[in-house]
């Protein structure tokens, strides 16, 4: 049985003062990250610091590769 996909996303436009939006840039390239997920980071932050998280929100998406299976699982040999 295929896993089912994650839900999608909800896109929002957000309109920020030029220097506001350089600062954050340059704080996420400081913590390897995008400004997107700088800007959900501290969201998810500030929600859990004043208790308004949702219980339902789950983890920030991790970015990049997948993390590689571990070994003996089918499909992770060259020849298989």
């Amino acid at each position: 049985m295929t896993p089912s996909p994650p839900p999608a996303r909800k896109q929002v436009l957000l309109r920020l003062d030029p220097a506001v939006y350089e600062a954050l840039a340059r704080w996420a390239g400081d913590e390897l990250r995008s400004a997107n997920a700088q800007i959900e980071f501290l969201l998810r932050r500030a929600l859990a610091e004043s208790g308004r998280l949702p219980g339902g929100a789950g983890p920030i998406p991790r970015r990049g590769r997948p993390p590689k299976p571990p070994e003996g699982e089918a499909g992770t040999t060259a020849d298989g």
